[in-house]
């Protein structure tokens, strides 16, 4: 944990997740918006103390063990307030998750989030694939896949906060993330 980097795009910096990052994620995660389409393990209603909870139980542990890799996007222009979260994952056919508070959205943040954090998958850690799992009305999370030259790989049936609909697991290799515009820039 202590040697995730912080990584730096043209308009966002992505700082390693820290335990003082809970009020903020506290303070933005729990919109419908965010949650409808993540796994049902998120708590609905959301609460209180759930971003505390996730980042001292879960994350900050997942991390120190070498299994799990977060960051927090924050605006580099506006004294680097955080608008959201992207982590990496070291699970089969789940390696990538992201959510951004809605006031931001819209304004390709997440897809210049992911062309950093893809990076650190397929150089820095040399991971073969990246598959990402997203509920199939998620349509936002399916455009950034499809940007990124992702494949849809496989459907199956699938349980949400919002319900029961089905996930698609889109992929990419590592030949070809290096052979790629979005690999190089």
């Amino acid at each position: 944990m202590d040697c995730l980097p912080t990584l730096f795009t043209d308009r966002l910096i992505l700082t390693p997740l820290q335990l003082d990052d809970a009020p903020a994620i506290q303070a933005l995660f729990p919109q419908w918006e965010v949650v409808r389409y993540l796994d049902r393990r998120v708590p609905w209603p959301y609460p209180d103390d759930g971003a505390l909870v996730y980042v001292r139980d879960m994350a900050l542990p997942a991390m120190a063990a070498g299994r799990e890799w977060h960051w927090m996007i924050r605006l580099r222009d506006e004294g680097e307030r955080i608008i959201g979260s992207i982590s990496l994952y070291d699970q089969p056919g789940n390696n990538r998750g992201f959510w951004l508070a809605p006031q931001w959205w819209g304004r390709g943040y997440m897809r210049e989030a992911c062309r950093v954090i893809n990076g650190y998958w397929f150089e820095a850690l040399a991971r073969p694939v990246m598959a990402v799992p997203k509920a199939v009305a998620n349509h936002a999370s399916r455009k950034v896949s499809e940007h990124e030259g992702m494949r849809r790989v496989d459907v199956r049936d699938g349980q949400f906060v919002s319900g029961a609909m089905q996930v698609e697991t889109w992929e990419m290799t590592r030949s070809e993330w290096l052979g790629s515009a979005a690999g190089r820039g």
